[in-house]
């Protein structure tokens, strides 16, 4: 049975993954104080991955909450002197963007951002008192890792919950939509953690018809069977 948490609540110890060797993971919406205090920071269902030792507050239908590591779906509204002053959802204050926050960048080949523009970036700094800062390089290796500016494509909203199951993999989040449609078609998607997915196929009509699966999927909640039977029909409608 899944145990649902309040902010403050303290995770019960007979929830959290035994330790074989190495260190706890804790994900989104979970707090450590010291020595062996672990408190939620948000309402939601906590979810235990017993393999990776990890555990997680999944907070499905609440606002979205930066937390670090997560990878986002930012917009740029407008950019400053050495940021991009980014959008993660229309509630919650711009994030910040290094200009030179990009694999290879320097003050001559900086990525030239422009209003509306996207990008796949990762939260590497959240505050209270400060703006959240994200990045589109991996600070330790230099790398770009997937991320960075988003071009052409679509924008999709989704909830919270649904963006959290397509990262987790066919098998583990239980969407295999995006496995069965490339089958037959070409596509690139980017999935956010605040609640968004980008898709760009070989035409507007392909990437509409991924879209709309997703975000119908999303609210109706279908099945594994129902997700190949829906796909198996929009295919058809536009070969047709």
């Amino acid at each position: 049975m899944a145990t649902s948490l309040l902010p403050g609540d303290q995770i019960p110890p007979d929830q959290l993954p035994k330790l074989k060797k190495g260190k706890l993971t804790l994900g989104p919406h979970i707090r450590h104080i010291p020595p062996s205090t672990i408190l939620s920071t948000a309402s939601g269902t906590l979810h235990t991955d017993h393999k990776k030792s990890a555990i997680w507050i999944e907070h499905e239908n609440g606002r979205y909450i930066p937390s670090v590591g997560d990878l986002v779906i930012a917009q740029v509204h407008h950019g400053s002197t050495d940021y991009f002053h980014c959008a993660l959802t229309p509630h919650t204050a711009y994030a910040v963007l290094g200009q030179l926050a990009f694999e290879g960048a320097s003050k001559k080949t900086r990525p030239q951002l422009k209003s509306g523009d996207l990008v796949y970036a990762r939260v590497c700094r959240t505050s209270k008192w400060e703006e959240t800062e994200i990045e589109c390089v991996n600070s330790n290796t230099g790398k770009a890792e997937g991320m960075g500016p988003l071009n052409g494509g679509m924008l999709f909203d989704i909830s919270l919950g649904f963006a959290r199951r397509l990262m987790l993999g066919a098998k583990k989040g239980g969407i295999v939509m995006l496995d069965e449609v490339g089958e037959k078609v070409k596509f690139e998607v980017a999935v956010g953690r605040n609640g968004k997915v980008w898709v760009d196929s070989g035409s507007v009509r392909e990437t509409v018809m991924i879209g709309r699966l997703l975000r119908t999927c999303d609210e109706e909640g279908w099945d594994l069977e129902r997700q190949k039977k829906e796909v198996k029909a929009a295919l058809k409608s536009i070969a047709g």
